[in-house]
This record gives structure tokens, sequence and C-alpha cells, in this order.
């Protein structure tokens, strides 16, 4: 079974910095999973919040795969219970499925509102009841970890956390190791930096040129070493045995067989020394405020 996972936000919205198609088709989405099921990728990651890519994969016969999703941040919710197995059982009808293989919160902080245990005895409910397998988090950084499993140790089966050759946070903090020793997956995604590490240095766009200096190391390594960028890219965390699934999101077929073909590849690499900390680069959600 491959290692990678199928991420499917832009068969919903317009999703990427480098994203200059928009919204995927449907019978590009038929394509792409085509291809995912062909090459033995079992695992989809979606999100109720990815505007219609619930209701696109609905429409597919996605029945061999595994399906996670992910259940919106709380507003001002009272019925906590109520309003998860709402949340959830929309989640299924759209995807045409009787059960999911893990539901994920997309917004782990809610575990410390004062709804917070509520949330989380909802969806181990869920499991008892059969409507979801696993249940996990989708977090933005390893800080969040460390009050998380304080608070609720051993208490998920996924983890989902960025990691790539820039954000190496998940790695370095020893957080991978310490998941696996919990028996928790881990589900890593940002591979590519939503595209950024695949542009070349003068189509990266003009609000990310205060960090020229990774962009030019970034180059000159890709370059001197001859590397294909994608290989270069998913080598890092598919060297890392404690990693279960690298989630991938492509806008056309061409990109995801070069993908497939590109994992295939593991390079013995010294990677090169351009990792960064700072929050307003290697977390996309503040991308807006540059």
């Amino acid at each position: 079974m491959s290692r990678l996972a199928l991420g499917t936000v832009q068969f919903g919205l317009k999703y990427g910095v480098t994203n200059n198609i928009g919204k995927v088709k449907e019978s590009t989405a038929a394509e792409i999973l085509k291809i995912a099921k062909d090459n033995d990728i079992k695992t989809l990651d979606t999100a109720i919040g990815y505007g219609v890519s619930e209701s696109v994969l609905g429409n597919k016969n996605i029945n061999s795969f595994d399906i996670i999703s992910k259940i919106p941040p709380l507003k001002n919710n009272t019925d906590i219970e109520s309003w998860v197995n709402f949340e959830v059982g929309a989640s299924l009808e759209r995807l045409s499925q009787k059960f999911l293989h893990g539901i994920l919160l997309h917004n782990p902080d809610d575990l410390f509102s004062i709804s917070g245990y509520a949330l989380y005895k909802s969806m181990l409910k869920l499991k008892e009841k059969g409507l979801v397998k696993n249940i996990g988090i989708s977090v933005y950084s390893p800080h969040q970890l460390e009050k998380i499993f304080l608070e609720y140790k051993y208490g998920f089966d996924i983890v989902q956390a960025p990691l790539n050759i820039i954000d190496r946070r998940m790695h370095d903090s020893g957080w991978i190791t310490k998941l696996n020793e919990m028996r928790v997956k881990v589900h890593i995604r940002s591979v590519f930096l939503q595209g950024l590490l695949l542009l070349k240095k003068e189509d990266i766009p003009v609000k990310f040129k205060k960090w020229e200096n990774i962009w030019n190391d970034w180059e000159q390594y890709i370059q001197v070493n001859n590397i294909n960028p994608i290989e270069a890219c998913l080598s890092y965390p598919l060297s890392l045995s404690n990693v279960d699934k690298v989630i991938v999101g492509v806008q056309n077929p061409s990109q995801l067989d070069q993908i497939i073909n590109a994992s295939k590849i593991i390079i013995d690499q010294n990677l090169p020394n351009i990792q960064s900390d700072d929050n307003n680069l290697i977390n996309p959600s503040n991308w807006n405020k540059l």
C-alpha cells in the first residue's frame, strides 16, 4: 500500500498559492481518483470546510478508499453532541458513506474551550457507534501537541501536521517518534509548502521575497545536486519510517503521476540548511497578512 494519501481540498475550493486554474473540474477529479486507486493510494483526505469537496467525492465511486474528514471549528454551539452528530452525519451523506476511516478536529484548540471535554466525548461516541474508526486532530505546530497530549493522553488515533524541508519542527522536536510510541498514526501535509518549493526562484510571489536567502539556497541545492525538487521534497518525509501517510494535493492527473513516480525514489540527501521557524512563512494561514 502506498504511503501517499490524496488531499482533496482542490476538489472543492481554489486552493494553493500556486493554483492558477481554480477548483478542479469533476471530470478531472474522477481521473485523479482513478490514478490514485490504480496506484494503491488508499487514503483520501477531505474536510467539511473544503467547499464542495465532500459532495464531489460522494458522486464518485470511493468505496475502496479510506476517507478522512474534519469537523469545523466550534462557533456558538450549545449542544455539542448534537452538533457533532449533525456535522458528521451530513458529511457521511455527502460522501455517500456509512462510516469514515477518520474524523479530525480542524481546530484542536477547541479542546481547551468550555466545551472541550464534551467535544472529545462526542468524538469517542462516534467510534462507539461505528460511524468512525479513528479520531484525531489536525495541528499547525508541535507546541499544540504538548498541551493536547498532556490533557488528553492516548486519546487520539491520528495526528495530521505540516512537515517539509523548510518546516522540520515535527521531526526536530521528536514528536513524530513520540506519537509512534503512543501508537498514534502520523499524517504529514504541506510537503511542498503549497507548491512554493516547486517554483523556480523567479516565479515565487513577491510577498515571499523577504525569505530570499532560503529560495537562493534551495535553488542552489537543487542545481548542484541535480535533483528533481518533487523527489527532494517527498524524500524527506518518506525517509522517516514513523510517518504513516504523506498527503499530496494536485490540480490535474499529470501532477499526480509525477508525484507517484517521484515517491518511488528516495534520495540519500544531506538536507540544505534552509529550515525556518518563522510562522509568517511556514504557516500558510498567515500568508494573507504578508
